[in-house]
């Protein structure tokens, strides 16, 4: 190790500015009054103004304070995809100073049952589409308040009933269900209009969302997310990613899932906090609605991952739009591999910018200059946050040594929902959030994440990380997408198996393998390779790497 060796703690510069913001509602209420007129949200053709959405917000606070018996630090679950309705009962529930639980729409009967029980709620507001799941588990639940809302509630008469029938009749996405005595959530905002609110203080300390974690590595837990957490959160992004931004002149398209902390944070708080226009994209899964809707718009930023900037630039009618005013793309929840970012730039015109962060840490960590962007790093650590890596024992390391990465920073949780122990083992005594994710730090402070430690594929006693395999097959032009994983094998340990979803009808195993061989290590070339018309994925677009593991346990690794 050198003398000029990188320390073993990163520091990100000293956290600025704050403007008196105690909670998320003091963001709130400064943004609602600094831009009243501009756009907030826009779904499907409908926009909400800033004052809108504090006319409207307050109307569902109202109805929360006299029409139920919720008591501050009440947990309400949200589960909703992206519609307007999203924005207006979340801010509602936090101006009654409830806890926002926030609900993925697409969990099965027994994903909710978990969610809710585990946090406790005692009220929802759901989507139509989704209440016969909820009637089925409700009497095994603590929710005492329903209210259900369709897709178009929030657009204007004739547009509303053509398109909530629509959705009901014709593409039948709303299975009946028989929920007495629940809300409709127009009802709810007629009936708090007439009513008096009185916005509860919260402090910097006090919980403002329970944010579930994927469940991707087993039981999904509650992480507790306070005000101050996501108030530093929003700052450090206004401070990494703002200088980039025009205040009040942006619209940025926002087709992951706002549930999901990612958009959470950026577009219902940063965003917002600058004046900014979000675009909400209600299933950016049907890629031709979606085009459409981009047609429709001048955007100027977009929020995505890997796998939907790639999906995108596969298509002629996304590569035929007009880019000439986007300007910042951001990329986080997952690996963005080199390939796929080169090809949107190629598209584009616009280069993306790759940050990293997780639910525990609200959860921005670190993030690619604007004006410095280095592919295949996560950039550096964000304003008022430190990184290192440690070894298996816990020691820390110097830069270029691979670790797990640790944090520390006011975007930390406070820990998980009830559960001290697993609290415990994230965060130790010192503050120190403890990744799972395997790290290098560069000489000059970017930050390079190697894999999960859970990914991470031994073969002979070598380390051999999924994402540097599936970043070089990516680069194969037959290839659309690929995962890695190791299978066990009695020779090495583990083996290499490779899951493809292919281009060219005509890529075989061997093809690819040689392909590998050009790029990698012998031990890093993978022995299987399985073609597939598809990888599971979470709604967020996260490789399900476990399940392909599971799947492939048992099969003596495949062809």
């Amino acid at each position: 190790m050198s003398e000029h060796a990188t320390p073993a703690i990163l520091r990100g510069p000293e956290l600025e500015g704050g403007d008196g913001y105690a909670s998320v509602m003091d963001v709130f209420h400064a943004a609602v009054e600094r831009f009243a007129d501009n756009p907030a949200f826009t779904c499907m053709g409908r926009t909400l103004s800033y004052g809108e959405l504090d006319r409207l917000s307050a109307a569902f606070a109202a109805w929360l304070q006299h029409e139920t018996d919720l008591r501050p630090g009440d947990r309400i679950a949200i589960q909703l995809p992206n519609v307007l309705q999203f924005p207006v009962a979340v801010f509602g529930a936090l101006r009654a100073g409830l806890v926002v639980v926030n609900t993925n729409p697409l969990y099965t009967e027994r994903e909710m049952a978990h969610q809710f029980k585990d946090a406790g709620v005692r009220s929802i507001v759901i989507l139509a589409n989704m209440a016969a799941k909820l009637e089925k588990i409700l009497d095994d639940t603590e929710i005492e308040q329903v209210v259900v809302t369709e897709l178009a509630d929030l657009h204007p008469f004739p547009k509303r009933p053509l398109i909530n029938a629509a959705v009901k009749y014709l593409k039948k996405l709303v299975p009946a269900y028989r929920l007495p005595g629940a809300w409709r959530f127009r009802d709810t905002l007629s009936r708090g209009a007439l009513l008096e609110h009185r916005d509860i203080a919260r402090e910097a300390g006090d919980i403002a969302a329970l944010q579930y974690t994927g469940g991707t590595t087993g039981l999904a837990k509650g992480t507790m997310l306070t005000h101050g957490n996501l108030v530093a959160n929003m700052l450090q992004a206004r401070q990494a990613i703002g200088p980039g931004l025009a205040e009040g002149g942006e619209t940025i398209i926002a087709p992951l899932p706002v549930y999901h902390i990612y958009t959470f944070t950026v577009n219902c708080l940063f965003m917002m906090e600058t004046g900014n226009h979000s675009v909400l994209i209600p299933n950016p899964r049907d890629l031709d609605g979606f085009i459409k809707t981009l047609k429709s718009v001048h955007f100027t930023g977009f929020v995505g991952l890997n796998t939907l900037f790639n999906a995108l630039c596969n298509r002629d009618d996304f590569r035929a739009l007009d880019f000439s005013g986007l300007h910042l793309t951001i990329s986080g929840g997952m690996a963005l591999t080199r390939a796929v970012a080169k090809r949107w730039e190629e598209v584009t015109g616009c280069p993306v910018a790759e940050g990293y962060g997780l639910t525990e840490t609200s959860p921005i960590v670190s993030f690619n200059p604007i004006d410095a962007i280095r592919l295949g790093t996560i950039g550096k650590p964000v304003a008022g946050t430190e990184v290192k890596v440690v070894d298996l024992e816990g020691n820390d390391l110097l830069g270029g040594e691979a670790g797990e990465l640790c944090v520390r920073g006011p975007q930390v949780m406070k820990g998980y929902w009830n559960r001290d122990e697993d609290t415990a083992r994230a965060l130790d005594a010192d503050g120190w959030f403890h990744t799972g994710d395997v790290a290098v730090f560069e000489e000059d402070g970017y930050i390079r994440i190697v894999d999960r430690k859970k990914d991470m594929i031994l073969v002979s006693g070598f380390n051999v990380y999924p994402n540097e395999i599936e970043d070089v097959v990516a680069h194969h032009p037959g290839v659309v997408e690929s995962a890695a994983v190791g299978v066990p094998d009695e020779a090495s340990g583990e083996a290499i198996k490779l899951f493809v979803v292919a281009k060219d009808p005509d890529l075989d195993a061997e093809t690819l393998r040689t392909w590998c061989k050009r790029e990698l290590t012998g031990y890093k070339v993978p022995r299987y390779v399985e073609f597939r018309d598809e990888l599971p994925k979470t709604n967020v677009g996260k490789v399900l790497r476990r399940q392909l593991r599971d799947e492939a346990k048992g099969q003596n690794g495949g062809g």
